[in-house]
């Protein structure tokens, strides 16, 4: 009997999907996606799976068309891409507002854009602000690096009213993936959002206010208002894949500049009638963000040409003639 179910939760067992019935069970992958597609099914997939009598787990055979995937290159892989979630509505990207990274936040947001889902950042650890005018400088930054369309939300533990605005972005029926670095505070927001303990926490220490990694497993947590949110484990390796609609939208002003190029295939280089150099030159855009823009430029244009190489490696390279196996006999001559 085949019926459908969605994966609620990738541990290091195997996939746990949530039946039509609200049952739950272990799942393993079909032969025929791991040794023909090399697909694996991603938290929030909807799969379609067979339960066979007598047998212990489900059978994974066939993972359905996904309306968005959050990917990234493969940190494993030369260049292969790694879809971490799927059939999501939003992402929140988290950073502590007493470190906030905007190098790793830009790319985040390059990565969260790409989904085509909507984007929205919290700073976490509110409280943990060295004071009220440090805290508004960081978050005058990341507004100023988010663009105005992307929600800015600073949320503190502490402080009910900023936990109630952020649980405000979760509307019945959606599921939201959070994202960011381990320690910002991820799971304990999960917490206060669920309004109980669903997820594992450690103590931070009191010197900077870092914990360590707690969350290792992905899991799609219901929210009491009926919302899901998932708590993506902290993800050190964010390279691109395929990111250029991402790009354009995490850098909405460097793209709009470009349109008033004189080439429309300009690198923003040494181009004369440049309008992003130019727009550096008189103040317009700060040197460190358009120094930002052209690095990850330049990755997905190195990521997209070795995937074109690898591609014309594989449709020329020479079929090697088997050698006929020698006889014994003749081999011990």
């Amino acid at each position: 009997m085949t019926v459908r179910g969605e994966v609620v939760k990738l541990d290091r067992g195997y996939p746990l999907v949530r039946l039509e019935d609200g049952a739950l069970l272990r799942a393993e992958h079909a032969i025929a996606l791991v040794k023909g597609a090399q697909e694996r099914a991603v938290i929030g997939d909807e799969v379609l799976v067979q339960v066979p009598e007598e047998h212990d787990k489900a059978i994974i055979e066939e993972i359905l068309p996904r309306r968005c995937t959050f990917t990234r290159k493969d940190p494993t892989e030369r260049a292969l891409p790694q879809v971490l979630a799927a059939n999501f509505d939003q992402v929140i990207v988290a950073q502590p507002i007493n470190d906030v990274n905007l190098r790793r936040l830009e790319r985040e947001l390059v990565l969260a854009f790409e989904t085509g889902a909507a984007v929205a950042v919290v700073l976490t650890k509110a409280d943990l602000a060295a004071d009220e005018q440090q805290a508004a400088e960081v978050e005058r930054q990341v507004r100023a690096l988010a663009g105005p369309d992307v929600p800015v939300l600073v949320m503190s533990a502490a402080n009910p009213v900023s936990v109630e605005a952020v649980r405000a972005r979760l509307s019945p029926g959606t599921m939201t993936v959070l994202i960011g670095r381990s320690g910002v505070g991820k799971s304990s927001l999960v917490n206060l959002l669920a309004g109980s303990q669903v997820q594992q926490t450690q103590t931070v220490r009191e010197g900077d206010g870092k914990g360590r990694h707690t969350t290792v497993s992905r899991e799609i947590i219901p929210l009491p208002n009926g919302a899901r949110v998932v708590d993506m484990p902290g993800v050190r390796g964010l390279g691109l894949w395929e990111a250029e609609g991402g790009l354009d939208a995490a850098f909405a002003d460097i793209a709009a500049l470009a349109e008033q190029c004189r080439f429309r295939d300009c690198r923003h280089q040494q181009e004369p009638g440049c309008a992003v150099r130019a727009a550096v030159e008189t103040g317009e855009l700060s040197p460190q963000r358009f120094a930002s823009y052209q690095t990850l430029v330049q990755e997905t244009r190195t990521l997209k040409q070795r995937r074109e190489e690898a591609r014309w490696m594989q449709k020329e390279q020479p079929k090697i003639a088997k050698r006929p196996k020698k006889s014994k006999s003749r081999a011990r001559r």
